[in-house]
């Protein structure tokens, strides 16, 4: 879903949009925990099932130009940048016809053509890449942007606090979108550091920095709309930390036996995609039967991409030792 949006005001259409996008990534992400129970997707999952409304608000305001790197819940930020859905299940599933011909898999996801660069399993890896991209845009001219997606875990990560220094010492035009969940991996917030909000690690440094529910697409869309702007205009780097609740554990298969479940009264209450929708239907915006409409359709398109998959044959063995490069004299 890229576009040219900012941070005005979006009209009925784009909303609407907006959850259709949403329920995408949903229904994307419960098929491929299905997938992996049944042995047709395989390596560790990290789903980001409940946290689609940051990836909806941040890659629906990008475009293609714009650089995104992301960690190891990174399906709903790679099918909101524009990646083709069935690309990227085919990648899930191992098949040659998938964005990395089935040879990445779920935690190296890329889409040069949309401007996802890169998803990776290290934890805090990819800021200092988005700090490269940002470098580059800049040398370039023009006012691309990069974003780089990571969870609170990785603030810990010495390569954080590194890239904020050159981020901000430069003033390189790049996003920093912080989805606190509330864990790194297994572990609270409260295990691992004495400052709770992210945005508040940041501070020294003198930045645009806020914190926002990350379940209200609107606050997150309109903060990180303004944001954006700023940064496009040259002012330097910007932090948005978004307060979010993943409904599955760590990985798919985690037995989550860390944290307090969410009764489903409170999840209602939370969920991004039910929030929009109450939103939409007290706006006037989304009619009665649309919402069971866009998940129907949402739902149908998965279907069609995993059909897609599986008859996408598995990469041959001598397909990695072709992309293997060694260096010399020509």
């Amino acid at each position: 879903m890229s576009g040219t949006t900012g941070p005005d005001q979006p009209s009925p259409d784009q909303l609407r949009d907006a959850l259709r996008l949403m329920w995408r990534i949903r229904a994307m992400e419960e098929r491929v925990g299905q997938l992996k129970r049944a042995g047709e997707v395989h390596g560790l999952i990290h789903l980001s099932v409940g946290q689609e409304g940051v990836a909806a608000a941040v890659c629906g305001q990008l475009r293609d130009d714009d650089a995104v790197y992301s960690g190891h819940r990174a399906h709903g930020h790679t099918l909101a940048k524009g990646a083709p859905l069935p690309a990227l299940l085919a990648e899930l599933m191992g098949r040659v016809g998938g964005l990395c011909k089935g040879l990445g898999g779920s935690m190296h996801l890329v889409d040069v053509e949309h401007g996802m660069l890169g998803a990776t399993g290290v934890v805090g890896g990819n800021i200092p890449m988005a700090l490269g991209s940002a470098l580059a845009a800049r040398m370039r001219g023009g006012d691309a942007v990069a974003v780089v997606f990571f969870g609170d875990g990785a603030v810990q990560a010495g390569q954080f606090n590194e890239s904020i220094n050159i981020a901000t010492l430069w003033k390189l035009p790049v996003v920093f979108v912080c989805e606190n969940n509330g864990f790194a991996e297994f572990s609270p917030r409260s295990a691992h550091t004495n400052v709770e909000r992210v945005s508040d690690v940041v501070a020294p440094y003198d930045l645009p920095r806020e914190t926002v529910d990350g379940n209200e697409f609107a606050a997150v869309r309109s903060v990180f709309g303004r944001m954006l702007a700023g940064v496009r205009a040259g002012e330097g780097p910007a932090l948005l930390e978004c307060l979010t609740h993943r409904l599955r554990g760590h990985y798919e298969g985690d037995p989550d036996r860390y944290r307090e479940a969410v009764s489903k009264a409170e999840w209602q209450e939370k969920d991004p995609i039910l929030r929009l929708q109450r939103q939409g239907a007290a706006d006037g915006w989304l009619a009665d039967g649309d919402p069971a409409e866009f998940e129907a359709a949402a739902r149908a398109e998965v279907d069609e991409a995993v059909e897609a998959a599986r008859r996408s044959p598995f990469p041959d063995e001598a397909l990695a030792a072709s992309l293997v490069r060694a260096g010399g004299k020509s």
